[in-house]
């Protein structure tokens, strides 16, 4: 995913997320929010594909602060 951060689903996005345990909430619209216990940070991202390349990116930033490789 690193190596292309374009053209991902959200499916993609939730196996990663259990992966690592991080923690997958739908909002009540057209929202995912991931979130860790351990992270300061929250991403929310909108239900559209493909997912642009920004809430990619927030996504792998999410990852690195629990120190997720």
């Amino acid at each position: 995913m690193r190596l292309n951060p374009r053209d991902w689903r959200i499916e993609d996005l939730n196996t990663v997320a259990r992966r690592y345990g991080v923690d997958v909430r739908k909002t009540g619209g057209s929202h995912f929010v991931f979130l860790h216990p351990q992270a300061d940070l929250a991403v929310t991202i909108p239900f559209k594909r493909p997912i642009k390349l920004v809430y990619g990116v927030q996504f792998l930033a999410l990852l690195d602060e629990i120190g997720a490789n």
